[in-house]
């Protein structure tokens, strides 16, 4: 699904960001991507959602080089995408329904069709009974949640969270870790960028470890 060949980044000619990265991630696959502060974390994903292009070496998801896409093929490639954040910036003028259905709606599916996806996505976060309140009056593990709904209405292939339980706590963190091990499950492939270690050791999936710029481990958990 996701596969980077010697990939390197370089921003204003001469900070290098990532320096020959390379790895394949399969269909249905679930991995972690860790690292400190500035490891080259971010740089990696914004390459993989086509927000930044490689300065050399190729990324290729599901098969196409992401250099060859612009205009509309590049915005058609990244609604695609499931996005979490670890703010997931919901619209709090709308409702949870509304917020989970804007993806939908921007890209251009039928009224008729939202109301099924819509629904179908809460249900999966456990939110079906917010359907109608408004983001304010959420705790932010229910933002969170709401968030990944919207991510995952449009029923993506791949699906990447930067630091998603970087503002919750411990238990909130583990249950957001299930509903990603349950989208799995049921073939996402699955990439989540954290440097909290007690989340990375709490599920025996893939790591891929990131210092300075450089792939420095890809391994599996210990507990694999």
């Amino acid at each position: 699904m996701i596969e980077f060949e010697s990939v390197a980044k370089v921003y204003d000619g001469q900070r290098e960001a990532l320096s020959d990265v390379n790895f394949r991630l399969a269909p249905g696959e679930m991995a972690f991507l860790t690292g400190h502060s500035g490891a080259g974390k971010s740089t990696l994903l914004r390459l993989i959602l086509g927000l930044e292009t490689a300065s050399s070496g190729v990324v290729r998801v599901a098969g196409t080089d992401l250099s060859t896409l612009s205009g509309e093929k590049l915005a058609r490639y990244r609604r695609r995408v499931g996005v979490v954040f670890q703010d997931p910036n919901l619209e709090e003028d709308l409702s949870v329904y509304d917020n989970v259905a804007l993806p939908l709606r921007i890209s251009g599916f039928s009224e008729s069709e939202i109301p099924k996806r819509v629904k179908a996505a809460l249900s999966r976060v456990d939110l079906s009974d917010q359907a109608n309140a408004s983001p304010r009056v959420l705790s932010g593990g229910q933002q969170q949640r709401v968030g990944i709904a919207r991510a995952i209405v449009h029923r993506p292939a791949l699906l990447v969270a930067d630091e998603p339980t970087g503002n919750l706590d411990p238990e909130l963190s583990a249950r957001v870790m299930r509903m990603f091990t349950q989208f799995q499950q049921l073939g996402v492939t699955i990439l989540v960028a954290t440097h909290e270690r007690a989340v990375v050791e709490s599920l025996p999936f893939r790591r891929l470890v990131i210092e300075k710029g450089c792939l420095v481990s890809d391994g599996m958990g210990a507990n694999r």
